[in-house]
């Protein structure tokens, strides 16, 4: 079913304050939920809106929180969430850093204790919207196989990169496994099997069924070079924040657990340096114009996909599947 960003906002919004958000906090949840369905991104959508919901009636999730902040010197803060919202606490944590950006030129939040912070574009858009790199990483529970196994030991450590360039940032949002845990569930959501190469079910065999995949491992992208990226992000987070490592991870695809995973916020000012956007979008335009391997599918830059399907669905509207419509629906009234 078709409905309009606002409507869902909106209904998201209202789901929050009935839970206690303040409106403020409450705008700011939805709208990375919305975000994510406008860029193509379900499985960090709305789906996502019931289990946070239930959380918030179980204390798992304090929707007033914005979490208590200590600095270490001039440039590295670290934030404990007090289970505040992860939207909320994680532009809290960038509001905290962008002063010190000033001062330092560079500036490291690290967060434990906060819940799901969503589609890590969202807050690389927002660093380099204001002008600055910005460079976030986080942690799950246990969902990837290591490289050469089968048992769920690493989280899907996603990145993001926000760089200033011109009239549009360049951003970059992948995880470190094949597919997000979300988007499996969104398949398992909409009754769709999933692609060969995405994971192994609980006895380590390749599996296409959504249901199976969940109580399995996704595999690492490229292989033993996705797998040591994901590892070494694993270790850095928990390093900095001093969060629990992937097999004791929980509360991000639950609704029984405090959240433990960690978030790193880097943000840089890239006048420290010696470029200009003006350079950078320039080259972004001279790959785009590159020869593509298919005449019909010009060469792209990371972004520019989701901006399209923002674009189209602003207009369009956001598809949402009836299960979900209602069940979003009878919360918002609950």
């Amino acid at each position: 079913m078709l409905r309009s960003a606002d409507a869902l906002r909106q209904l998201a919004v209202t789901s929050l304050e009935r839970r206690g958000a303040p409106y403020e906090m409450a705008q700011l949840q939805a709208d990375l939920l919305i975000e994510a369905e406008l860029r193509g991104l379900p499985s960090h959508g709305l789906q996502r809106l019931p289990r946070l919901l239930v959380r918030i009636d179980r204390k798992l999730a304090d929707p007033r929180a914005r979490g208590a902040k200590s600095w270490s010197g001039q440039g590295f803060l670290t934030m404990d969430g007090q289970r505040g919202l992860g939207p909320v606490v994680m532009m809290e944590a960038m509001r905290e850093l962008e002063d010190a950006v000033a001062t330092c030129g560079i500036a490291v939040a690290a967060i434990r204790n906060a819940n799901h912070i969503g589609m890590l574009a969202y807050y690389a858009e927002a660093a380099a919207t204001a002008g600055l790199i910005g460079i976030i990483i986080s942690t799950s529970e246990a969902l990837v196989h290591p490289h050469g196994g089968t048992q769920a030991m690493l989280g899907t450590n996603p990145i993001a990169v926000g760089i200033p360039a011109g009239k549009e940032p360049f951003i970059l949002d992948l995880a470190t496994s094949v597919v997000s845990m979300g988007k499996i569930h969104n398949h398992a959501l909409r009754g769709a099997p999933i692609p060969a190469g995405w994971a192994v079910d609980a006895a380590g065999r390749p599996t296409t069924d959504p249901e199976a995949a969940k109580f399995g491992a996704i595999a690492p992208f490229g292989g033993a070079k996705g797998y040591g990226l994901g590892l070494a992000f694993e270790l850095l987070v928990a390093t900095l924040a001093g969060s629990n490592v992937a097999p004791e991870v929980r509360g991000t695809l639950d609704d029984r657990h405090p959240a433990t995973k960690g978030d790193l916020l880097i943000l840089i000012d890239p006048r420290a340096g010696a470029g200009n956007a003006a350079t950078l979008a320039a080259y972004l335009d001279q790959l785009r114009s590159s020869r593509p391997a298919d005449p019909e599918r010009p060469v792209a830059i990371p972004g520019d996909g989701s901006r399209a399907r923002r674009t189209k669905a602003l207009s369009s509207g956001i598809h949402v599947p009836d299960a979900l419509l209602d069940r979003l629906s009878a919360l918002a009234a609950a």
